[in-house]
């Protein structure tokens, strides 16, 4: 069975990420390509299901998990738990599927370090005058909030350099062209086709 591949998906608030992996979602059939759900202890919000959005846990039954190492990665935001579930990557991969995790700098630090073969994908917005329209644009934040996420968004940015491969997002079409770029050129690695094309490559090389 062919190993698939864990991209890790990085970027500051406003930059697109999440729209351009659900973009992407759309080009790619599921048997090829999924989203990561991840664990987390917050209550479930309306809209949302178990196993779809998060695998909703109790915090006694994560603290569980961290105790048997069964995360890649987990980090406590504004007192929620949410973490990375090796068993559901392993489980996925093995299959043969690529998963797509997005995720911040910190958690793609922690995925790395115990996965050395993800691949990392950092995504740029092609000016701070932009992100900032594009935060404004949501319509959800109070200037205050904007100028918090603004700051925040330098200081993930000052990560870029950690990842395979930097996008920078100002044309929409191209950024998602650039992302299946990247998925069709991971797909091509010498491994893979390996993998995909064990029996051609028997026959080819038989006497």
């Amino acid at each position: 069975m062919m190993q698939g591949t864990l991209y890790i998906v990085s970027a500051p608030s406003g930059a697109g990420k999440s729209s351009l992996i659900q973009a992407l979602l759309k080009t790619q059939p599921l048997y090829d390509t999924q989203v990561a759900v991840s664990h987390t202890t917050r209550s479930m919000r309306p809209g949302e299901a178990h196993g779809e959005h998060y695998y909703f846990v109790d915090q006694a039954q994560f603290l569980n998990m961290i105790e048997n190492d069964e995360f890649l990665e987990h980090a406590c935001v504004f007192g929620n738990y949410y973490g990375t579930s090796r068993k559901v990557i392993d489980d996925v991969l093995r299959s043969g599927v690529d998963i797509f995790l997005d995720i911040d700098w910190q958690g793609a630090q922690q995925i790395r370090d115990r996965m050395p073969s993800a691949r990392s994908i950092f995504i740029l917005p092609p000016s701070k005058d932009e992100l900032y329209r594009r935060l404004r644009g949501r319509g959800q934040d109070s200037d205050e909030v904007i100028k918090k996420r603004m700051a925040q968004a330098v200081a993930e940015i000052e990560h870029f350099n950690e990842y395979d491969y930097v996008i920078v997002n100002d044309d929409f079409n191209t950024a998602l062209a650039d992302l299946q770029s990247i998925i069709r050129s991971e797909r091509l690695r010498l491994e893979r086709q390996v993998q995909r094309h064990d029996a051609l490559i028997s026959k080819l090389l038989a006497d």
